[in-house]
């Protein structure tokens, strides 16, 4: 059953690019590798930019299509679930960064397909 919908998403999207850019101070990530503190920063800030210029309900420059934002997140996920083996990351570190490449998969999986709407591209 999908029920993330493009405004659910569009919403979600400023807490979590700040969450991503916050938590890694706030948990102390970066103890197994510094990469893990700064991936996830840069991440966040790069997730800010996306959803502002993202033709949806939050978007303001509306550059970008909701779709590629969509493939974005994909690409992010993978990564984030990957990071943590390629890079040895260990306890915290792994952690952190399985289960938010694991929920962002979760949510691009749960996306339902809605009709096309004035936030859309062709």
């Amino acid at each position: 059953m999908k029920f993330v919908t493009q405004k659910i998403h569009a919403m979600i999207d400023y807490p979590v690019a700040i969450a991503l850019i916050t938590l890694p101070f706030l948990l102390g990530l970066g103890q197994s590798n510094a990469i893990a503190l700064y991936a996830s920063v840069i991440t966040g800030v790069a997730a800010l930019l996306l959803t502002l210029m993202t033709n949806h309900q939050t978007g303001v420059l509306k550059l970008i299509s909701y779709k590629l934002h969509l493939a974005v997140d994909s690409a992010v996920g993978v990564a984030f679930v990957l990071i943590p083996f390629i890079l040895h990351f260990s306890g915290l570190d792994f952690v952190y960064y399985l289960v938010n490449g694991l929920a962002v998969l979760l949510v691009v999986g749960l996306h339902k397909e809605e009709a096309r709407s004035k936030y859309s591209f062709a």
